[in-house]
């Protein structure tokens, strides 16, 4: 009161002299008006505080503006295996990168490498357990609106391997939700905001999306729908004549965390004790480049461990 200010803009204020800018950011439209006024209102007094206000908004829009020109990639599951080869591939390539994950520590880690090799490129970490479903469409709103998102790769998923009589209950409904119903959600949300957008959309099957072994049915079931998702959804683009694509990559074994965590067990795997060949994720990467630079829809991890790309593979 003593500068001839309301309670809620000295709030605004000191506020943000506290480091907490952030309260400033979603608000800033509404505040941006506010201050037309303020130089025609009796109770402003004291230049030097508008001075303050309006450096504060313009940084805040010049970064909101610099988000929404920059091309971003969206990886799910980004913490190990596939996903953070991506991310340092894509890097590499100058794309501004958005982490999700559930290890908030691993992802941070990752940042730290990518930025050690590009320091150019602007990583954003948005931890997330992506099996907590309601959480997701909060959380694809938040991106969406803040960054001009040019690919979103789903590539967050595991498996199990073992009969379906021995599954708990609990590990079925994770697979479930985060192999499928993630993919459906965030699929579903993107094509409806960005269909007639030149983006690309890829969805992380699997070979066992596509061919059913011994012992991984349920995880055969989830990959195969995202395939049909995935496929499904490209034939619809075209038809429409929509600019966005569609894409399904699916590799055949590649070293990862998957035989470990598919296993139950307290140690890495050594690849080459389990597959008399395999692909590193360094290659899925590789192949994901070529599936996105492709017209293709399906990039698929043949038996010789090459990259297939084709159009939709399914009936």
């Amino acid at each position: 009161h003593s500068w001839g200010m309301p309670p809620v803009m000295f709030s605004v204020v000191t506020k943000y002299h506290k480091g907490r800018h952030s309260l400033f950011l979603y608000n800033s439209e509404i505040f941006y008006a506010f201050t037309q006024d303020i130089l025609r209102s009796h109770w402003f007094v004291n230049i030097n505080v508008f001075h303050i206000i309006v450096a504060i908004m313009t940084k805040e829009r010049i970064i909101n503006m610099q988000n929404a020109v920059a091309n971003y990639v969206v990886i799910t599951g980004a913490s190990s295996g596939i996903g953070a080869a991506s991310a340092y591939k894509l890097a590499s390539r100058g794309y501004n990168l958005i982490l999700i994950a559930r290890r908030a520590a691993r992802l941070n880690d990752l940042k730290a490498k990518i930025h050690a090799s590009y320091p150019n490129v602007t990583i954003v970490v948005r931890p997330q357990d992506l099996a907590i479903i309601d959480d997701l469409p909060k959380m694809y709103a938040q991106l969406n609106q803040n960054y001009a998102i040019k690919i979103w790769i789903n590539n967050a998923g595991f498996g199990k391997i073992k009969s379906l009589s021995h599954y708990q209950l609990t590990e079925v409904t994770q697979m479930i939700r985060t192999n499928s119903e993630a993919v459906a959600l965030l699929t579903t949300l993107f094509a409806k905001d960005h269909e007639q957008d030149n983006v690309q959309l890829v969805n992380v099957s699997s070979r066992a999306g596509y061919h059913v072994w011994p012992n991984t049915i349920m995880y055969s079931a989830t990959k195969f729908f995202v395939s049909a998702l995935t496929e499904g959804l490209a034939d619809e683009l075209r038809t429409k004549g929509a600019k966005m694509q569609a894409k399904v990559l699916a590799p055949n074994a590649t070293a990862t965390e998957f035989q470990r965590v598919a296993k139950d067990l307290d140690h890495d795997v050594n690849y080459a004790d389990v597959f008399p060949k395999y692909n590193t994720s360094a290659t899925l990467a590789d192949f994901l480049i070529q599936l996105l630079n492709s017209d293709a829809t399906v990039g698929l991890v043949n038996d010789h461990y090459e990259l297939e790309l084709s159009d939709s593979r399914l009936p």
